[in-house]
């Protein structure tokens, strides 16, 4: 996969706190400065890279295909080298919190500390409730109406990421919208494979190195808080957190707390810590 990421960078930082990657989401119209613009401003100190995955945002389709966690993991290294990155932090949700932690498992002194809300990058153990494939029935239940409204993308995408649906702020909904009708995300909607290929992520959370943090919505209808407590102890430097009320995008729907949580996380890297 080779693809030219588009980033955005916002703030100076300070010399003791690593650079922040955030990444997105993967549903409809998903791109970084959208997935966390209620929760950005809670981390104005840091020095930011918003980085949108390939077909996402900003950025544009894989060139070639192959494995797509991989793929990503191996785009986002070799942008973090352009800009001379040898240690960051990373923020995520869903999508993004799979290919952070496979770029820890395959640059394993690159990511420091990191941050997953609601990711998913394993099956489901036995007695666990989770189900992988709501979020692409929710895609073909958006782009197979009509017309992809507004209010469309609200009924089948964004009401499993907020709890309550009537709080979702206008510019947000427009700004999910506009991204989702992107040439490029139009044409994932047609054949997903353009992507990437579906690999085998078995072995993986043994090999991530950074310090993570799991963050879990109460409500999440992708999978239950125990799902976010097992993939947090088959990490080995894993913990769990869950916000409540909330559902499958914590960091939109309850900022403040979801900050104070990151906050807290990153914050030893913030004091210098390094392994």
């Amino acid at each position: 996969m080779s693809a030219a990421l588009a980033v955005e960078r916002r703030g100076a930082g300070t010399a003791t706190a690593p650079p922040l990657v955030v990444l997105h989401g993967g549903g409809p119209g998903c791109h970084a400065a959208a997935d966390f613009r209620a929760l950005l401003p809670g981390l104005a100190d840091r020095e930011l890279y918003l980085v949108d995955l390939p077909g996402y945002g900003g950025s544009p389709l894989p060139t070639t295909r192959g494995p797509r966690m991989t793929g990503c993991a191996d785009a986002l290294a070799a942008l973090l080298d352009e800009h001379g990155l040898t240690r960051c932090d990373v923020l995520t949700t869903s999508l993004g919190g799979i290919v952070a932690m496979v770029l820890s498992a395959r640059h394993r002194d690159l990511v420091g500390r990191l941050v997953a809300c609601g990711s998913q990058p394993l099956p489901a153990p036995p007695g666990i409730a989770a189900d992988l494939g709501l979020g692409p029935r929710a895609r073909a239940a958006y782009y197979d109406s009509a017309e992809p409204t507004p209010e469309r993308l609200r009924e089948t995408v964004l009401a499993l990421e907020w709890r309550d649906p009537s709080r979702i702020p206008g510019e947000l909904l427009a700004l999910r919208h506009a991204a989702s009708l992107t040439p490029a995300s139009r044409a994932v909607a047609a054949d997903p494979g353009l992507l990437g290929d579906p690999e085998d992520l078995t072995g993986l959370l043994g090999e991530v190195r950074a310090e993570t943090l799991v963050v879990w919505g109460e409500h999440d209808p992708f999978g239950e808080p125990a799902y976010g407590a097992w993939l947090a102890d088959g990490l080995p430097r894993g913990s769990a957190a869950v916000v409540p009320g909330a559902a499958h995008h914590p960091q939109a729907e309850f900022p403040e707390s979801t900050a104070a949580l990151v906050r807290a996380h990153l914050s030893q890297s913030a004091r210098g810590d390094r392994r």
